[in-house]
């Protein structure tokens, strides 16, 4: 979308009061209104025009499938990171809850039962062990005392408990790991009911809500299409402003950009900036979708507002310029008539940079003080003498792009 043009209104008041910018004086010299090339800044801007729409919208669903217990916000309630705002009622989940305390409970007894196993075992061993060693000393040292038969009997025994104790170990660590497994599905569980409290993932501002109480609410996963949602959270302290930037503009676009942002209905201009774009352009518009991220610290904007960004899409700084009705045209070609001190006429060929509504950078052909004709120019010839009349040249203005 192109800004469309106002046309020039130059004033210009002839010596003689001719209406039309050229004037007979002394008869045969012609008054021209001229106006002097001068160095400033030049930009150009475009205007595009969309709705505001928040930062981040959801529609926020329920974890788990219950019925709604509690409820803490309605329309225009607002909320902070974390708040509770609904609290759900899950039979079911208490239930499993409670089995699941039993079961760690019942675990826990088994672990305790397999600790008293295992000391037990683990003093048999001690006692059975020191007597096959004292009877092992006894008949390695002194021959005959201690028969053979006894020694191996100890030692069977000595045996024996130790394999006790490695049972008991093993029957130990599996108690541990099955309440492990109880603590661990506690956990779960718990987890699954702590979903029971709906919470706000970011700050901002109920603009729906779809629940009341008892309202029974299913699980919002899955491909389910009875999942109801319970409110609708807005972010209002930043808003995007979605614009579709032209094909011939895209080379100006970077993220950092200002964009002044006018609402209208308003009649204010927020500050903006060029947050992000698609990088890409799309085919069937000839557009690349932009993003300006505008602050609503004081929560003056609402969702939809219409809103038109103006975005600079080209400056220089510091650039000889002159009004663009001075210059004449003929296909790429451009000239301007150059009144001399002397009052002669020369029409010189100008090479033009950055154009906007109202001037145009010279990049060569003319120096700055210089004096160019800016009234009608129909008639005037190289080497006529003129009389030059400086006059005010009003601007183009644009009006807003639609």
């Amino acid at each position: 979308m192109l800004a469309s043009l106002v046309a020039l209104v130059v004033e210009f008041v002839a010596c003689s009061g001719s209406g039309n910018g050229r004037a007979q004086a002394g008869g045969s010299t012609i008054t021209v209104g001229v106006t002097k090339v001068v160095r400033k800044s030049l930009g150009r801007q475009i205007t595009l025009s969309s709705e505001l729409v928040p930062f981040q919208e959801i529609d926020v669903y329920a974890k788990e499938s219950g019925y709604v217990k509690k409820l803490y916000v309605d329309y225009g309630t607002r909320v902070k990171v974390g708040q509770v705002m609904a609290i759900l009622e899950i039979p079911e989940l208490e239930a499993q809850l409670q089995e699941d305390q039993a079961g760690i409970k019942n675990a826990m007894n088994q672990v305790s039962r397999a600790e008293s196993e295992l000391k037990r075992y683990g003093a048999q061993y001690q006692a059975l062990h020191l007597e096959y060693t004292r009877l092992n000393g006894v008949f390695e040292t002194q021959p005959g005392i201690v028969a053979q038969q006894e020694v191996d009997d100890a030692q069977g025994k000595d045996l024996a408990a130790a394999s006790q104790v490695d049972a008991g170990k093993a029957s130990l660590e599996a108690t541990q790991s099955q309440l492990s497994v109880a603590q661990a599905k506690l956990a779960h569980d718990q987890t699954l009911f702590d979903y029971a409290k709906i919470t706000a993932p970011f700050e901002g501002v109920i603009t729906e809500r779809y629940a009341n109480l008892g309202t029974l609410v299913q699980a919002g996963t899955g491909s389910s299409t009875q999942a109801m949602p319970i409110v609708r959270l807005s972010q209002d302290d930043l808003f995007r402003l979605v614009i579709p930037v032209p094909e011939s503009y895209v080379r100006y676009i970077h993220v950092g950009d200002h964009v002044d942002v006018r609402v209208p209905s308003l009649s204010r201009t927020f500050p903006g900036k060029v947050a992000r774009f698609s990088v890409d352009v799309r085919e069937d518009t000839r557009t690349m979708h932009t993003e300006v991220d505008v602050e609503n610290s004081q929560r003056v904007l609402l969702p939809g507002l219409y809103a038109d960004a103006e975005l600079a899409v080209e400056q220089k700084g510091d650039v000889a310029t002159v009004p663009v009705q001075a210059l004449n045209r003929e296909g790429d070609k451009a000239t301007v008539f150059v009144v001399h001190t002397d009052g002669e006429l020369e029409e010189r060929a100008v090479q033009l940079g950055l154009q906007t509504a109202g001037d145009a950078e010279i990049i060569s052909g003319l120096k700055e003080g210089e004096q160019v004709v800016v009234s009608d120019r129909s008639g005037l010839k190289a080497g006529e003498k003129v009389h030059p009349q400086t006059v005010a040249v009003m601007q183009y203005q644009e009006e807003k792009a639609q």
